[in-house]
């Protein structure tokens, strides 16, 4: 930490940040002790520090404990967020804050058993260089916030399957699937979100569905008894809620397609599950977490197997459904069209075209079950499969995003648990076909994708990450990449036996090969400064990953050496020869292209920052890595 320099406030504004007090009326107040705050005041800052006072006046004898209440998401900070003590004189040096972050900052004292705060005050600490970086301080390993009450703490843990939008207001709002630690979710709704400015501090906001949509039910017995079927005897608490999708429409018009699984099976007899449902929320301001308005359903699971749903309930590969209603994606093509890609296991990915002032499925959608494939051709057609022959497979989470003349297609493959890792594809028009990068046609051939985009992996020095995928991918607006997704921690970390259903939200930055295939770091983004990375700073030890694919399995690093002379002295390539193109930031190594990111260093102890690459090579190979220190 560098040594705080004073400077008189009229400088501040100018060279480290700038503040003001907000005009809110709805801050918690008690003037029953007699105590008057003023809103805090700056006297000195850096990029990551800052001095604040305040003053009390009126009944100030009762006062036991005063100081400063701070946090980067909560507008009207109290002591359960970040707090630190004041000194005789009511000042603080708030230390360890990030670089062009806004922090909310409000004055409290405590006496007569109650708390008094001040108005809030705002400030945006400046943009630091490199060499007073202070990286996010929050834990992974967070058991000991995981539960409903510590929420206010939780930042970007107890999140699975990530959904983010860009909103009018500069926050980005993230949703996800109902599943955390130890059930903690279960107190408080579904679909749960969190906003941020930084996309590295996150503020809580609660559910935006407090219980199963009304219409939930009886559609699900409508079918039944088209069926044949008895009324189902589940109750709202049975349901899931899984796998969220949330775009920005246009100004004022934010749509979330979301999925409720039901429980129980088609027969009496347990012959296959029951069928998925998925719905849409409309809001006009995602500020207003309350503002959800439910607008129904939009589809169900469809089967081209008429009534015969005497398959098996093992019998995976001949499965009743064609369609997984599940893992919607909701996607505005290039030519102004809407659409709704989905799917999971079952068959492979669908994409239907929907009508773009309602929401919902354009063309009329007959009973969800027929006999030939044509009979249930409105409920979607084929984008992606791995095998053309089993209606079985591990795929899910479809994402597509368009970027410069392509679709891409991002696919989960594999169980969540700890195998789950990326794929991506490509292609020229929404509706495919869809080409791996090894030229596999997805769409009309099937085949697994390649490349691998995460994969299960472990630096030096930490317990690595698995399960890795079912991401989001977005933008800045400014020509930035991200990749967001969940990592959960690997099984029995520290003798703890439910350490694999720690879930952290994990945010990555991407760069795009000079080819158009999208890159994701391996580490994850923590607001770096992005200083120009010179050649002399590549010399030395890497951590070097080989991502390639092993199911289940952690890819480990291994030390690769650079040296001045631009061999390769050490590691899986040593004996080959380096280069490095500085416009670019792309350091070639064994023939294969590597490019480089300043991004935060998770795994040293103080975190730190430091230069990770990744690249494509031969064979369809991926590789991460990091400059060891």
């Amino acid at each position: 930490m560098k040594k705080l320099s004073f400077l008189f406030i009229s400088l501040l504004t100018a060279f480290a940040f700038t503040g003001c007090t907000d005009g809110l009326d709805n801050i918690e107040y008690n003037p029953s002790n007699g105590v008057i705050l003023s809103a805090p005041v700056s006297a000195a800052a850096t990029s990551s520090s800052l001095t604040v006072t305040s003053t009390m006046n009126g009944n100030v004898g009762v006062v036991l404990k005063k100081g400063f209440c701070y946090s980067a998401n909560v507008q009207n900070p109290t002591i359960k967020d970040y707090v630190v003590d004041a000194d005789e004189n009511f000042s603080a040096t708030i230390t360890g804050l990030m670089g062009g972050t806004t922090y909310y900052i409000r004055a409290y004292v405590y006496g007569d058993s109650r708390y008094v705060y001040s108005k809030t005050f705002t400030v945006t600490t400046g943009v630091a260089s490199l060499e007073e970086y202070v990286a996010p301080a929050y834990v992974d390993n967070y058991v000991d916030i995981a539960a409903w009450s510590s929420r206010g703490k939780w930042n970007l843990a107890n999140v699975h399957d990530p959904t983010v939008v860009l909103a009018e207001d500069g926050y980005y709002y993230m949703y996800q699937t109902d599943a955390s630690y130890g059930n903690a979710h279960l107190a408080g709704g579904h679909f749960h979100g969190r906003r941020s400015k930084d996309l590295v501090n996150w503020e809580y906001l609660g559910a935006t569905m407090k219980e199963l949509p009304e219409w939930v039910i009886p559609k699900l017995n409508e079918i039944r008894a088209e069926m044949g079927l008895e009324a189902t005897t589940a109750n709202s608490a049975d349901f899931g809620y899984w796998a969220p999708c949330v775009r920005k429409v246009k100004n004022g018009l934010y749509r979330m397609y979301y999925s409720i699984v039901c429980p129980g099976t088609i027969s009496g007899d347990g012959t296959w599950s029951e069928r998925a449902f998925i719905g849409l929320m409309e809001n006009d301001n995602p500020a207003n977490n309350d503002g959800w308005v439910d607008k129904g359903y939009v589809i169900t699971n469809a089967s081209d197997k008429g009534l015969d749903f005497n398959v098996a309930a093992n019998n995976y590969e001949n499965s009743y459904y064609k369609w997984n209603a599940i893992d919607p994606s909701y996607f505005i093509d290039k030519d102004g069209k809407h659409w709704l890609i989905y799917g999971s296991w079952h068959s492979g990915i669908a994409l239907v075209e929907l009508d773009a002032e309602s929401g919902k499925v354009k063309a009329e959608l007959p009973k969800p079950w027929g006999t030939t494939g044509e009979e249930i051709a409105a409920y979607g057609k084929l984008i992606a499969t791995r095998n053309m022959r089993s209606r079985w497979q591990a795929s899910e989470g479809p994402e597509i995003i368009y970027h410069d003349r392509y679709y891409y297609l991002f696919l989960a493959y594999d169980e969540l648990s700890v195998a789950y890792n990326t794929r991506v594809a490509r292609a020229e028009h929404i509706e495919g076909p869809y080409f791996s990068m090894d030229g596999t046609n997805v769409t009309t051939n099937g085949g697994d994708i390649l490349p691998v985009v995460t994969h299960p992996y472990k630096f030096n020095g930490s317990d690595g990450w698995v399960g890795i995928s079912h991401c989001c991918v977005f933008d800045d607006g400014n020509g930035n990449w991200y990749f967001a997704s969940q990592g959960r921690f690997p099984k029995n970390v520290g003798g703890n036996a439910s350490s694999n259903d720690l879930m952290m939200g994990h945010v990555r930055k991407i760069r795009w090969t000079e080819d158009g295939w999208p890159l994701v770091m391996p580490e994850r983004y923590g607001a770096v400064p992005q200083d120009k990375i010179e050649e002399s700073e590549l010399i030395g030890n890497w951590e070097h990953i080989d991502l390639s694919y092993s199911f289940g399995n952690q890819k480990t690093s291994t030390q690769m050496t650079l040296t001045e002379d631009h061999k390769v002295s050490a590691g899986p390539w040593a004996g080959a020869t380096w280069s490095y193109d500085a416009e670019n930031q792309v350091l070639t190594a064994n023939g294969v292209k590597l490019y480089l990111q300043r991004e935060t260093d998770w795994e040293a102890s103080p975190r730190t920052h430091t230069i990770v690459y990744a690249g494509y090579g031969g064979n369809n190979k991926t590789y991460w890595g990091k400059k060891s220190k």
